[in-house]
């Protein structure tokens, strides 16, 4: 294993820890997409289904483990324990947009078809786009809390460094998933204008603010 995969994976860890530590704090799920969240669950869900036919080690299996606890936790605070503070008006994505397309592209383009490796190639694709309901939501209100930037900057830090990873593991492993660098790097592209905006004003103070959609 190598740095940037480790420093990907805490980065990712850092990101939902952050999300959740709002939640808890606040005691309200303000300006989180709850969409975003069902899919992130549904990501981790049908990617680690192999915990139960593969081992690979130990620190592979406490963070899918850990992974996956935190996405139902967060799905659980959000539509069940503090409900009443979540905005489903904005929060308007349709999710069908995405898993639709998702879920041929995964039938069409996978490794092998088989089970668990067209479930495993669903939620390559399905990552790449998942964080859109979020971005759209931001967009539609205009806004977003400090707090919830820098769970999105974590998250898209997280990609950046799975993709330094694998430009690692070509040079040193002779290993490239074309399935899995393509998508990466459409997530990327997805947080651009958002790291953008990040670094010129969430980190001088100012409070990220998006053009609303007309």
């Amino acid at each position: 294993m190598n740095i940037f995969r480790i420093l990907g994976d805490v980065s990712h860890l850092l990101a939902i820890i952050i999300l959740l530590m709002k939640i808890l704090k606040s005691k309200s799920c303000a300006g989180i997409s709850g969409k975003s969240q069902i899919l992130f669950a549904l990501v981790f869900t049908t990617r680690y289904l192999d915990l139960f036919t593969t081992f690979i080690s130990v620190y592979n299996t406490v963070m899918k483990v850990i992974f996956l606890i935190c996405a139902y936790v967060t799905v659980y605070m959000i539509y069940v324990k503090f409900r009443k503070t979540f905005d489903s008006e904005n929060d308007s994505f349709r999710l069908e947009f995405l898993l639709v397309p998702v879920t041929g592209l995964s039938f069409l383009e996978n490794h092998s078809f088989t089970p668990l490796e067209i479930l495993w190639t669903f939620s390559i694709y399905l990552e790449s786009v998942a964080i859109l309901p979020q971005l759209f939501m931001i967009s539609k209100t205009g806004e977003a809390e400090t707090i919830t930037t820098h769970y999105l900057f974590f998250l898209g830090l997280y990609r950046a460094l799975y993709i330094a990873n694998w430009v690692w593991r070509y040079y040193m492993e002779n290993f490239y998933d074309q399935i899995a660098v393509v998508s990466g790097v459409v997530q990327t592209i997805f947080y651009c204008d958002f790291f953008y905006l990040y670094m010129t004003k969430v980190l001088k103070g100012k409070k990220l603010s998006l053009p609303m959609p007309v």
